[in-house]
Formats: structure tokens, sequence, C-alpha cells
């Protein structure tokens, strides 16, 4: 009789049951979006408050506060030295908030490049874009910008993550579709090709150079300034804007060409505009904080695996989860082996890699793709 009783209604159509086994995930998408924001602002006060300088957590919030909102009377009653507000606003917030946004940035770029290839390997690092925007940036770190007719780094990183996704499409095409095996397979290979031409270039340059070049391509925000913000955050609200215009066109996009232009989706078109997208958010990203690894890989797994695969929650959730991913590693990367600093790519790396290993090993995995 109590499953007679859980039965739906003799008179429940399809679409309304589907819609109500949805409305668990709608919720929990809503609460972990929630609980991923405030752990971000968590995140920004304790950041602020940790290193050599010492400030109370409190008293970072105040730095922070008394910046953005002029006439805050402890910004000029002397409880707060020039020294801590100098360490908060000018090294410590700008550095949590570039972790941020590269964090958000190649998370979200993860799952565009997921979606547009049908295939749950595919991001940045592993399809080669993030090699190619660091061939162009360290271009620029080794011979100027005149090698690349005058382009910025910011510009070089770009344009070299467009051409590497180039490569990597026309290469994996195979009847007039992209095959997925060789979009990894050309990503792989491009990456490898792509790698030792950024290693030619650092052992050909001066010895002074070839530090920061090695430590630059393994990943770091040590040098963030509020001017360098500015890139990935227009690159991030870019995304962001596009991903939710074309939300139920990217669902569409998981179910097939064919059944995406019956529901008036032009793949082709769409999958052209994802992957500009992708690689203008790889290319800031890369510009500014170097070679970052598994951000957004691992991210959208964890998402999809735990709101489902439905765009509109999911990618709210991918991009909240990656910036505070990233966050919280940087704030490990220097302090746990201070003073020593760890590169971001390798934290990423030693807590990514396990990570992905363990996801595959669970029964929820299925539903983010793996195991196909």
């Amino acid at each position: 009789m109590l499953h007679e009783l859980r039965r739906p209604p003799a008179g429940t159509s399809p679409s309304t049951r589907r819609q109500e086994s949805r409305r668990p995930l709608a919720r929990r998408a809503v609460l972990l979006s929630s609980v991923l924001a405030v752990a971000a602002v968590l995140l920004i006060v304790v950041s602020c408050a940790v290193g050599a300088v010492a400030v109370a957590p409190a008293q970072a919030a105040q730095i922070v506060v008394g910046h953005l909102v002029p006439g805050m009377p402890w910004m000029s009653d002397g409880s707060l030295t020039m020294l801590q507000d100098q360490a908060v606003w000018q090294f410590r917030l700008p550095r949590v908030l570039l972790a941020g946004l590269a964090g958000a940035g190649l998370a979200l770029a993860g799952a565009l490049m997921q979606v547009t290839v049908r295939n749950p390997l595919a991001e940045p690092y592993i399809l080669g874009v993030s090699s190619g925007a660091s061939v162009g940036a360290v271009l620029v770190i080794v011979l100027g910008s005149a090698a690349v007719g005058g382009l910025s780094l910011n510009v070089a990183a770009f344009v070299g993550a467009l051409v590497a996704c180039g490569c990597v499409a026309a290469l994996a095409r195979k009847d007039g579709t992209l095959s997925p095996t060789r979009m990894i397979l050309s990503g792989v290979a491009l990456g490898s090709l792509f790698s030792a031409i950024t290693s030619y270039l650092t052992i050909s340059t001066d010895a002074q150079n070839v530090v920061s070049v090695l430590f630059f391509l393994l990943g770091s925000v040590s040098a963030a300034t509020m001017t360098s913000l500015v890139g990935p955050a227009v690159a991030l609200v870019v995304g962001c804007v596009v991903a939710a215009a074309f939300s139920r066109s990217l669902n569409a996009l998981l179910t097939g060409d064919e059944s995406a232009a019956s529901l008036g989706v032009d793949a082709t078109r769409l999958r052209g505009g994802l992957l500009v997208v992708a690689s203008l958010l790889t290319g800031t990203v890369v510009s500014v904080a170097g070679g970052i690894g598994f951000v957004g890989l691992v991210v959208p797994h964890v998402a999809r695996i735990v709101v489902g695969s439905d765009h509109r929650r999911m990618l709210p959730v991918t991009v909240l989860g990656g910036a505070v991913f990233l966050m919280a590693a940087d704030l490990l990367a220097r302090t746990v082996a201070a003073p020593t600093e760890i590169p971001l790519g390798i934290l990423t790396a030693f807590v990514g890699a396990p990570f992905f290993l363990w996801l595959m090993r669970r029964d929820g995995a299925e539903r983010a793709g793996f195991g196909r």
C-alpha cells in the first residue's frame, strides 16, 4: 500500500513527472551556489589576513570596506597602520581576486569545451589551448612584443589560444563533424608541440629570464595588481553572458547534432562561438596567471555529479566552484611551505589528479560522462 501511495497519480503527464524530479536538483543548485558564494567571501577575508604582516580578519574586512566606502572612521582613527593597509589592499586583495577570476574562467572554459565536443575529457590544458596561449605569452616575454606584431601579452596569449583551438578543431574534423576521439588526440599532440616550442624559447633566452618564464608556466598570481584584474573580469563576464544566453542550446547540443537541429540549434555555428569564448577565457587567464591545469577538468565534473547536467543549474555552480577552488589553492600555495611559495599549477595537479581518479571510481561519476 505504501508503494501505491508513492506512485504518481494516473493523470500525471511524463513532462510533469520530469519537472517534479528536477525540483530537488534545482533547490540543491541554489543552496550550493549560496554556500559557494559565502565560502568565496570568507576566503577573500582570510586570504587578506594571512601573511607576513599581521592583520586580523576583522581588520582585513575593515580595510577592504574602508577603500570601497569612503569616510569610514577606522581608516583615520589610527587603529590600522599604513603597512597593514598596503599589505591588504595592494597585495593580498588583488591576489585572491585574480585567483578567483582565474579559477572561474578556467572552470567555465572547461565546461564549454566539454559540451562543445561532447567529451568529458575536454578542457583547456588537455586540448592544448593552454599550451597555445603560453606560447603567445612567452613569445612576448622572451622576444618582446615586436616579435608578434606589437601585440600585448594578453592579446598574444588570446591569439595563441585561438590558433591552438582552431588547429585542434581542423585536425579533429571528420566528415564535416568534430570527432571527440580525434579532438583529444589532436589536443595532446599539439599540446606537446606547443610545449616544445615554449621549452626552446625558454632555453634560448637570457639566464635572468628563465626563472620568471618557468614560474609563469607553472602558474602563479603573486604579481597580481588591480589593473591585471580587468582582462579576466571582462572575459568572465562575456563568457557568463554567452553561457546564460545559450544554456538551453547547450543542453540540446548534448543530445547530438541531429536532435539539436530538430530543436532549431545550429550546432556548427554554436560550436564555433563556444570555442572562441573558451579561447578568450583561457588566453586572458594564462596571460596573467600562467598555466594552471585540472581546474577546467575537475570542477565541471563535480558540478554535474552534484546538480545534474542541465547547464542552467550546472554553470553557476561551476563558475563559483572554480573560483573557490583556486582561491583555496592559492591560500595553500603561499602558506603550506612558507616563506617558499608553491606554484599554483603544481598544487592543482597534486590535488586535481588524485581527486579526478577518485571520482572515476564512484557510481555518481557515470552521470558526468566517466566510464562511457
